[in-house]
C-alpha cells in the first residue's frame, strides 16, 4: 500500500497512554498517521504488579521491534493448580516450548512497567517509522464530543482530530459519551477484591521458611494458584524481570467491598489484612505471603459487555471498552489486540473513511473481546462457571480450561483485520510497507502471507 501523504494523514487523538493507549498509538504511527496522547498522570508511579503478555499479543509486539529477552519477560514453563490448605497439587499444564510452536509465540511474564517503558519507546523513538507519538503529561480530559471529534481538557482548551481515541481506563467518561447513559462498574460476584505485592526471590532463599518456593532455580517460569476451595479465596504467583521478583496476587470476598464504586491501584494496606484473608492456608504459604513488603489492596469491578464501541469519529479501547478481571490474564492483551487492529483498520484512510474503518474495526474486535470479558470472570479452573454467558459471543462452547487458552491464544488480529478490510474496503488490501518488522502471524495464517 503507498505512504500517505501529509494532506491525506489522520490527525489522531488519543485520551490514555496506558498500554492500549500505547498500542494504538504505535500502530496508528507505523500506518501513516499523526499521533497525539493525553495522559492524565505523570506516568511516575511504578505499579506493583506483573502482567501476562500472551502468543496473541506477544507476536505482533515482537514483530514491532520488542525485545523480551532484553526486557526481562520471563517464559512460562507451566501452570500448577493445588490446595491452599495442604499443598497438594491437583492439577499443572505443562507450558513451555510447545506453546510457541502452536501459537506462534509464548506465554510471557512481564513486569507491568518494563512492558510499558517498551511499548513508550516505541511510540516515540525518533527511529521508527512514521512520525514519533506526541506525549503530554498531566492533562485532564473532561468532555468528548464525537462528532467534531474534540476533547475538552480541565483548563477550557478544546483540542480537535479527525479521530479522537479514548484509552482511559474502566471509569472513563467516553463511555457514557457514546452509549448515552450511564455504565458504571460494579464490584464482582465471587471475587470482589484483589492483592497485590511483589516478593523479591533472593528475599524468599534467605529464609529457610521459604526457600523452598524457588527450589534453587526449578520454579522458573511457573506460574501457580493456590485455592482455599474451587470458589474459594486464591493466592495465584508467577514471577517476573528475569525471575528476580515474584508477582503475587490474592482473590478474596470481603463484604466490606460490596458498595465500592472506585478502583484505585495505589491503595496501601497493611499485611495483617493480608494474612487474615488467607489465614486458612498452609503455614509454608502464609511464610511466603509474610514477605509482602507494600500490599495494595482494591476493589475488582466489573461492566459487562456494552453493545457499540464507537460513535462519529471516536472510539473506546481497553479497559475504556472491556475491563476484565484478571482470572484470564487477557486484559493488556486484549488492549493490544485493540491498538493493533485499529491502526490495520485506518491503514490508508483519510478524514471521510473514518466511520467506515470504524466499523471494521468493531466488526474485528467487539465480539471477541466481549467473549474474553466474560471469561475473565473465571479462573482457569472455572470454565463452567461462564460458559453460557460467552456463547452469546462464540460460536463454538467453551467450557474447559484447553478450550479457553485455544480460543485466547490462537486468535490472529492480524490476519482478521486485514481480511475484514480485503471484504469491505480494498479485495487487494495490504499492510503499509514497513508496518511490521517482523512475522506478526500466527503459525496457521503465515503461509499465506510469505
Amino acid at each position: 500500500m503507498p505512504a500517505l501523504t501529509q494532506d491525506q494523514s489522520l490527525d489522531v487523538i488519543i485520551v490514555g497512554a496506558g498500554i492500549a493507549g500505547l498500542a494504538a498509538g504505535i500502530s496508528l504511527r507505523h500506518a501513516g498517521h499523526k499521533v497525539r496522547i493525553f495522559e492524565r498522570s505523570e506516568l511516575n508511579n511504578e505499579v506493583g504488579a506483573a502482567i501476562h503478555v500472551p502468543p496473541n499479543a506477544n507476536r505482533s509486539l515482537v514483530a514491532w521491534g520488542l525485545d523480551p529477552v532484553g526486557n526481562k519477560f520471563v517464559t512460562s514453563t507451566g501452570i500448577a493448580i493445588g490446595s491452599g490448605v495442604t499443598l497438594q497439587q491437583f492439577d499443572f499444564t505443562q507450558l513451555g516450548d510447545w506453546v510457541s510452536k502452536v501459537y506462534g509465540g509464548p506465554l510471557y511474564f512481564a513486569h507491568r512497567v518494563d512492558l510499558h517503558e517498551s511499548l513508550k519507546k516505541l511510540a516515540m523513538d525518533p527511529e521508527g517509522p512514521g512520525k514519533p507519538v506526541e506525549l503530554s503529561l498531566g492533562v485532564q480530559v473532561v468532555a468528548y464530543n464525537p462528532e467534531e471529534p474534540s476533547i475538552t481538557l480541565s483548563s477550557g482548551l478544546v483540542k480537535k482530530a479527525d479521530l479522537v481515541v479514548a484509552a482511559d481506563g474502566v471509569h472513563s467518561i467516553a463511555v457514557e459519551t457514546i452509549l448515552g447513559y450511564a455504565n458504571k462498574p460494579e464490584p464482582q460476584a465471587l471475587y470482589n477484591g484483589c492483592y497485590r505485592f511483589l516478593i523479591p526471590a533472593a528475599d524468599l532463599d534467605a529464609d529457610e521458611e521459604t526457600a523452598w518456593w524457588n527450589k534453587n532455580g526449578e520454579s522458573e517460569g511457573l506460574m501457580r494458584i493456590y485455592t482455599a476451595s474451587k470458589f474459594g479465596n486464591r493466592f495465584i504467583s508467577y514471577p517476573c524481570r528475569g525471575g528476580e521478583v515474584w508477582n503475587c496476587v490474592g482473590m478474596f470476598h470481603d463484604d466490606e467491598l460490596n458498595g465500592a464504586t472506585k478502583e484505585d491501584w495505589q491503595t496501601p494496606v497493611d499485611k495483617s489484612h493480608l494474612l487474615k484473608s488467607f489465614a486458612d492456608f498452609h503455614p509454608s504459604l502464609q511464610a511466603v505471603l509474610n514477605k509482602a513488603s507494600e500490599v495494595k489492596r482494591w476493589p475488582l469491578l466489573y461492566r459487562g459487555p456494552v453493545s457499540t464501541w464507537t460513535k462519529g469519529k471516536m472510539v473506546i479501547i481497553g479497559d475504556a471498552a472491556h475491563p476484565m478481571l484478571p482470572h484470564q490474564g487477557q486484559g493488556g492483551a486484549q488492549g493490544i489486540e485493540d491498538g493493533i487492529a485499529l491502526g490495520i483498520s485506518l491503514s490508508g484512510a483519510t478524514s471521510e473513511d473514518v466511520k467506515e474503518r470504524l466499523a471494521i474495526f468493531e466488526k474485528a474486535r467487539r465480539h471477541r473481546a466481549s467473549a474474553i470479558q466474560v471469561m475473565s470472570n473465571a479462573g482457569v479452573d472455572q470454565a463452567e462457571r461462564v460458559a453460557r454467558e460467552v456463547a452469546q459471543y462464540v460460536g463454538v462452547p467453551l467450557d474447559s480450561q484447553a478450550k479457553f487458552a485455544e480460543y485466547n491464544w490462537g486468535h490472529d488480529v492480524v490476519d482478521t483485520t486485514i481480511q475484514l478490510l480485503r471484504g469491505s474496503v480494498d479485495a487487494k488490501f495490504e499492510l503499509p510497507e514497513g508496518f511490521f518488522k517482523g512475522n506478526p502471524f500466527s503459525p496457521q495464517n503465515a503461509p499465506k502471507y510469505a
